[in-house]
């Protein structure tokens, strides 16, 4: 496989993080602006969000390995899978992409550029809902890079398909997508005060994820041994 430089895997995790956070606050203002019915707004905002995830993550995980995550990016700098010294500027590409993507939405819908969240998201369950979705999503991605790396943008897709409903929080599972949503007064937004809870939360779960995963996928001793006596 072709190995991109920094510059472009950069660009790659900025543009593929803007335009998740576009997805899901746009998404979110069209579904309120369409219905009432705060069911039928959640289930707009989730199809949609899941979908732009397996195509980013299809077209752009060549180029930079589509992380659009500091959770993940965190992860992956912990267990060798992207260089140490890349990882800061990811950080940045995922914070700046994610900012851009709030004035982008808010672009489209007229809206101001940026409107700090009014919209309270704290407390016991919701952190621990953002510590079981991102354990869930961290998981799912070091499992399915192992075992089906194909299927990753399915997986990751269908994951956060599934996690906005059955966690509390509606799933962020991410800490640059929550700064951004800080940013929109809007459906999908979260108040900045509420932030260091949920970012808490994320990396706790992730770290959680890597630390399971690390014993869970790699084969045991007396697993290896016993396949090697019937050989």
């Amino acid at each position: 496989m072709t190995r991109f430089d920094l510059p472009r895997r950069l660009v790659a995790e900025g543009l593929g993080t803007a335009m998740l956070v576009a997805t899901v606050v746009g998404s979110g203002v069209m579904a309120a602006s369409l219905t009432q019915d705060v069911g039928l707004t959640l289930l707009g905002n989730t199809l949609a969000t899941g979908a732009i995830l397996v195509v980013l993550i299809t077209i752009l995980g060549p180029i930079s390995g589509a992380q659009f995550n500091p959770a993940v990016s965190l992860i992956f700098a912990i267990s060798r899978k992207l260089p140490k010294r890349d990882f800061g500027g990811y950080i940045l590409a995922q914070i700046a992409g994610g900012v851009a993507g709030t004035i982008a939405a808010h672009l489209m819908f007229g809206l101001p550029l940026v409107e700090m969240s009014s919209k309270a998201r704290t407390g016991g369950a919701q952190w621990f809902s953002e510590g079981v979705a991102t354990f869930g999503l961290v998981a799912v991605i070091l499992a399915g890079i192992k075992f089906e790396q194909r299927a990753v943008p399915w997986l990751v897709g269908l994951y956060i398909t599934a996690a906005y409903w059955f966690t509390a929080s509606t799933s962020f599972a991410n800490p640059a997508v929550a700064l951004a949503r800080s940013l929109t007064d809007t459906f999908s937004g979260i108040r900045p005060v509420d932030l260091p809870g949920f970012w808490l939360a994320e990396i706790a779960g992730a770290v959680a994820a890597l630390i399971l995963c690390t014993w869970l996928l790699r084969p045991g001793a007396t697993s290896t041994a016993s396949s090697e006596a019937k050989l």
